[in-house]
Order: C-alpha cells, then structure tokens, then sequence
C-alpha cells in the first residue's frame, strides 16, 4: 500500500474518517478531492441517522400522514372522494426501497471520490492509528463523525417502549401511542402517528412543546396540535410502563394511567464516544459528554478533528455537512475557515410545520434590550374552502437601533419552503425596511411577511 508523509513519518492514508454519514462522507469525499488519499470506516450503514433513520424516512412518513386531511379538504372544492383505507406495510416497504437507494448512492460518491471503504468499526489506537476489525491503518489526520445515538428515560418498564429507530420498522402501525417528550422528534411522530389513524398522546414534562423556540409559536403550535385530535399532557412525566394483556400500562407522575399499543419515547440523544478510543487518542470531552473542539472543529488532538451530532454544537445534518467543508478548507486546503453557526434556519415537520431563523422574541430582548415585533395569525386562502379550522402565524422580530430583522418564525403549511429564502435574507442583515419594500407574491401566505406594517402593541 503507498503511504503517505508528514513531518519525516509515513502513514497509510492522509484522512481516515470514522463514520460514514452525512458530515464523514462529505469530509471523505472533499479532501479526496484535493488529491489525498483518504479511507472511511462505518460499523453499519452509510448514509447516516438522516438518510437511515431521521430526516429522509421520516419525511416520508409526514407526507404520508398528510393524505387523510387532503382527502377530506378536497370535498369543499367540489372533489369527491371514495372510501379511503392506509396500508402500514406498503409504507413500510416502500421506504426501505428508497433508503436501499439512497445508502447506495452514498457508496457511489465515496467510490466515485476514490474513498477507500472499510466497514466495521472503527476504534482509536493512539493520535494517528485506527484499528477496523482485527486490521489497523494509520493516517495523519482522523476526523470524527461518529454521529450520536437514541436515549431512553430512566425509570420503570422503558424496555418496553420504542424509539425513532423502531418507529420505522414496526410489523403494523399502533392504535394507541403514547408519545413522550416535547422536542422536535416527539412533535413530528404525535402528528405522523395521528396523520396516520392512531390515537394520540403526547406526554411532555415542560408547560409547552419546542423548548429554545419562540414562546408564541410553542403555545401556537400546541393549540393546533389540539385541532388535530392529538391530546396534549404537559407539566408532567412518565413513572412507569407495565406489560399488560391487552397492551402497555402507562403511569404518569399524579398517579393517572393511561393503556396503549406502543409508548414513544423522544427524550433525547447523546454522542457517539464510547469505546472509540478518544482517551488513546489524547481526545477530551465537554461538560455535556460531547467531542471538545475548537471554532476549527479540531479536537484536543492537534491531529484529530470531529464534525456533526457527536459534538453536539447545532445537531441538524446540512450542519455537519458545512462543517466537514469548513474542515476541508481548513486542513487540506489551506484556508482555515471556522463555521458560521449564527443563524441557522430550522424546520420541524410538525403538523403544521414550523421554521424559524434567528433570535425568538425572548432571546432579542436579552440581547437588544427594545424590540419590535410584527405579528400576525390568519386563516389560510386554502381553508376557506376546505373549512378546516386551522391558522397560521407568522412573526418577525427587529431590532430597534437599526431596524434589522434579528428573528422570523412560521407555523403552518409550507413554511420550511417558505423560510428557507427568508434565511438568505436574515443572514445578509436584511433590515424591516428591506423587507417593507419588497413586493409581495399575492396570493401566498408567503407574502405577510412583506406587508406586515404595524409592530405589535
């Protein structure tokens, strides 16, 4: 096998990425391309938690859930329907076509690059040595990204529930789910579940779902969440689950039970550090169990790098990828450049949906001190038709000094599309007026982001 140089010492690659997911794979196949010779070892399928087991099925899933309220919404515009019936195994299979597809793609690109595949797991032996298997390679850079894994509660009876991971391989689709938790995975499987025909609730301990985002679209979201027949339980956990008969007993914490099909569990994630080898490696943790890195993303080994989830910086998948580029130009293509983690725009494909940029209300009055804020809630032009009680809010959060839009927040249909541009706005410090003299696209929902003229009182 050739190898490779640095400071007098051969190594047999130059980059040896552990995990073969969305950040490994973009790191592997951007440092190819400046001409190094690089490898990457994955333990179970590349493509990583969004393709495999977050983002991608899940999106799936959500249109799925959506059918049943087009169906019913198309009576109002003169569209009749016949008797409608779900298939949970059609779904099933149909979304293991396409994340067949997809994990192979992943493959291509890494074959294309000329990244060399080791899969297994892969384990640090010191700063420049990664044994896969009974095999070991050495390489003069190493970057982590490793990716992080599923927490269950601690408590009783929580080896009888499931997680994301088991969501999407069930035998049938449950009756009755109990859903805990208030983050963006509970919120997204309460309305897939619901979409789907089960009864929903959703147990969370907090007064209101989407801790961190804007307090008015959490209270907003959770009044629609309501519309849609998903029964909301806050300010309160879970105690126990016992196995009955006829299905799992849930006890909540004021002494309540509830028996359902299937308990969810979105509590939480953690990184992917145990038994990699970091302490070999001279690799140390944060305060919060993650990879400690720089504004680099290198690591406490000058060597050794980590991108994505198991730093635990901002856990989105178009994240890990900007920081494996940012990596890339920083170690293989000498311009160090550090990512930008301000304002990044985030979805929750919650029913409705939910995106935002920037600062929530809360968050601009700790940092400006005076804000404006425009708000507004309509009907949107779509249910004055179909008849369904559903609104939508919309929210932007300015500065009053120089009148910067430093927050805009949506919940309703379409605003992961419709933000996305707003995004590319709010990060080129685009001001109110900007915005005031941008002429709207009538009629779109879109638009009321442009004409909203009176800040709230």
């Amino acid at each position: 096998m050739p190898t490779y140089h640095d400071d007098d010492v051969q190594y047999d690659y130059d980059l040896f990425v552990i995990g073969g997911g969305s950040g490994g794979v973009r790191g592997a196949r951007m440092a190819a391309a400046t001409g190094a010779r690089v490898a990457l070892a994955e333990e179970y399928r590349y493509g990583g938690t969004c393709v495999i087991r977050g983002c991608v099925p899940k999106k799936l899933f959500s249109y799925a859930s959506h059918f049943h309220e087009e169906f019913e919404d198309g009576a109002g515009f003169g569209w009749s329907v016949g008797e409608t019936s779900f298939d949970w195994k059609t779904l099933i299979a149909n979304k293991d076509k396409e994340i067949d597809r997809l994990e192979d793609i992943y493959k291509s690109i890494l074959k294309n690059a000329n990244v060399t595949r080791h899969d297994g797991r892969a384990v640090l032996e010191d700063r420049h040595t990664v044994r896969v298997g009974d095999q070991t390679f050495t390489a003069n850079k190493i970057l982590l990204a490793p990716g992080g894994h599923v927490v269950f509660p601690e408590g009783t009876g929580w080896e009888h529930a499931i997680s994301s991971n088991e969501a999407f391989h069930l035998d049938e689709l449950p009756k009755r789910v109990v859903v805990y938790g208030g983050g963006y995975i509970a919120v997204e499987f309460a309305g897939i579940f619901n979409g789907l025909g089960s009864e929903v609730t959703q147990v969370y301990r907090g007064d209101a779902l989407l801790r961190g985002f804007d307090r008015d679209v959490r209270e907003f979201l959770g009044t629609e969440m309501e519309k849609k027949g998903i029964a909301l339980e806050l300010n309160l956990t879970i105690e126990a689950i016992e196995k009955v008969d006829t299905g799992l007993l849930v006890t909540y914490s004021d002494g309540r039970t509830i028996e359902v099909d299937a308990v969810f569990a979105a509590t939480g994630r953690k990184p992917n550090v145990e038994g990699l080898g970091l302490e070999k490696a001279g690799v140390e943790l944060n305060s919060k169990g993650a990879i400690k890195v720089d504004e680099f993303s290198l690591t406490t080994a000058k060597n050794i790098y980590a991108v994505g989830d198991v730093t635990d910086r901002v856990n989105l998948t178009p994240v890990a990828i900007q920081e494996a580029m940012a990596f890339v130009d920083t170690a293989f293509k000498h311009t160090p450049r550090a990512m930008d983690h301000h304002n990044i725009a985030t979805a929750v494909f919650s029913h409705p949906p939910v995106c935002t940029v920037g600062l929530t209300e809360e968050q601009a009055i700790d940092r400006y001190g005076d804000v404006d804020v425009y708000q507004s809630s309509f009907r949107p032009m779509k249910h004055t038709l179909s008849g369904r009680d559903e609104k939508a809010l919309m929210k932007l959060i300015v500065e009053k000094h120089g009148k910067k839009v430093v927050g805009l927040h949506m919940v309703g249909a379409d605003s992961p599309e419709i933000v996305q541009g707003f995004a590319v706005a709010i990060k080129a410090g685009a001001t109110k007026d900007m915005f005031d003299a941008t002429v709207g696209i009538h009629p779109t929902a879109a638009e009321e982001f442009v004409t909203m003229r009176e800040p709230r009182s």
